[in-house]
């Protein structure tokens, strides 16, 4: 602390008024928010590795001179183990978009918007980056290469996959990490390779834009990785259909900076990495957690055994004893329970057999709807106001629900919401803080997926859903927003909402 005190007093020329140390995470590294006499602050930091320190202050200052958002370096010890930064603020992306985390994956329009923009700007630190860069200052080597895979492969074996007993044939594991590796870095990339790119390494400014710390692990290496490494951050619970739309904003984006390959070999060799990287930080949250007991590490297990979960269902790896290993482990008793947050964000139920209540002598003679297979369903959903009564079908089958919201915490009560629906920010903070809304769609979804489970098998056309309210403004347009998409999501099937008393229309289209 002496030192970094040192350093500040030479560089402004007095010493600090306040010096507040600030939360780590996974690193060494301390560091601290310094505050002069005209309430004016900069970083200091105090690191442990001479090597690793130069990697940052290097690339910082290339980043910099390439007009990058990075901080920028103000004063470095003669020692480089002491440095001062400029201060990016307080609010990180993680922070930012802790709602829609909290609330198991829902993220608000601002949030996703948030999330376009840090993705969007992610290959101009990676290409133009990369530009003119000395990879030779990179910590601890310069590029990505088969050594550095099996060191991480390794690091999942056994800081991860050994603590738990489950049995396996080593000799036959290292032969598959040898081919996943050659795999990895088939293709040659010249781009900056972020490495740990997560959303508690982006600071946003006044306007939302994103800031880019932490990249001192950074080297060459193929753009897919920061990419697998934000999206499937295990505690960051974005939702498959987001992730989607982030990917096609990130693939567009790198046009701009370099020569794109075709969407389906980039999607093909992004599954590679995001495989990779799940066994990575595995083998980081065992060492964390099991080892050095940090909750935060800990509690990140459940959702990256999840994450693995659905990438073993895509069944398109050439790793055949690896793959049957990481099946294994996400039986393993530790792990056999499924988060119900994780289930509502699988992909869309996708019917296979339209056959699937077959007859039998006992049923005596079967009945039809002359509805039967004439498919596909499309399911409408209304918000409305009991005042102006409730909606009619036009479809002319009459089937469908009516739900009355009026039993819920009406936010329309409060002045800071009158004027708001809840399609909004506020109200949605604020129905889903209150829990009443959501304890109530629980039981709509699970009367709903039945019910459209159920008219996808016999190819019925048209499902109705209707929710009401004292005004229809805030606690129906919520639930009829909700699950619109809930069914669109998990089923895949059109949904067209309609908000009455607000004269909107959407369209969710199928999922083909």
């Amino acid at each position: 602390m002496e030192r970094l005190i040192e350093l500040y007093k030479k560089w402004a020329g007095k010493v600090p008024h306040e010096v507040t140390r600030l939360q780590g995470a996974g690193s060494n590294r301390q560091y601290f928010r310094l505050l002069a006499d005209d309430c004016s602050t900069v970083i200091g930091v105090i690191g442990t590795s001479r090597d690793e320190n130069h990697a940052f202050i290097s690339l910082c200052n290339h980043f910099g001179a390439r007009k990058l958002p990075v901080p920028k370096v103000l004063a470095v010890s003669d020692d480089e183990i002491c440095y001062l930064q400029t201060d990016l603020g307080t609010t990180s992306l993680f922070d930012a978009i802790a709602g829609g985390r909290e609330a198991g994956g829902r993220y608000t329009l601002s949030e996703k918007q948030l999330l376009v923009k840090t993705i969007r700007e992610l290959p101009n630190v990676q290409i133009r980056g990369a530009r003119g860069l000395d990879f030779n200052n990179c910590y601890p080597q310069p590029e990505f290469d088969t050594n550095s895979v099996l060191f991480d492969l390794n690091y999942f074996k056994y800081c991860f996959l050994k603590p738990t007993d489950l049995d396996f044939h080593e000799l036959k594991l290292e032969a598959n990490f040898h081919l996943f590796a050659k795999d990895l870095t088939a293709e040659k990339c010249d781009s900056f390779m972020y490495r740990d790119f997560q959303a508690r390494n982006v600071m946003l400014d006044g306007e939302g834009n994103p800031w880019f710390i932490d990249f001192q692990g950074g080297r060459r290496g193929p753009y897919y990785y920061d990419l697998a490494s934000f999206l499937w951050q295990a505690s960051a619970k974005y939702p498959n259909k987001l992730r989607r739309e982030l990917v096609y904003e990130y693939y567009n984006s790198l046009k701009n900076y370099t020569e794109v390959p075709s969407s389906r070999h980039f999607v093909e060799r992004l599954s590679l990495f995001v495989l990779f990287r799940t066994m990575q930080v595995l083998g980081a949250y065992g060492f964390r957690g099991y080892y050095e007991q940090k909750k935060h590490f800990i509690d990140s297990i459940p959702p990256a055994i999840q994450n693995l979960r659905e990438l073993l269902k895509l069944n398109c790896f050439p790793y055949p004893y690896m793959m049957d290993m990481l099946r294994r482990l996400t039986e393993l008793p530790q792990f056999a329970r499924i988060e119900q947050a994780a289930v509502n964000r699988a992909d869309g139920y996708k019917v296979t057999d339209n056959n699937v209540y077959k007859s039998h002598p006992q049923d005596g003679p079967a009945t039809f709807s002359k509805y039967d297979g004439n498919g596909p369903l499309v399911v409408r959903v209304y918000s409305f106001s009991y005042r102006k009564g409730i909606p009619e079908d036009q479809s002319g089958n009459g089937g469908g629900y009516v739900f009355d919201c009026r039993s819920t915490h009406n936010p329309g009560r409060y002045e800071p919401y009158k004027k708001l629906t809840g399609l909004d920010e506020p109200v949605i903070r604020f129905l889903e803080d209150d829990g009443e809304i959501l304890t109530f769609l629980d039981s709509v979804y699970k009367l709903a997926d039945a019910h459209v489970r159920r008219y996808i098998q016999r190819g019925f056309t048209s499902l109705m859903f209707c929710f009401g309210c004292t005004g229809g403004q805030h606690r129906s347009v919520y639930s009829a927003q909700h699950l619109a998409e809930h069914i669109n999501r998990k089923f895949g099937v059109r949904v067209e909402i309609t908000h009455r008393e607000q004269g909107l229309h959407f369209e969710l289209e199928a999922k083909n």
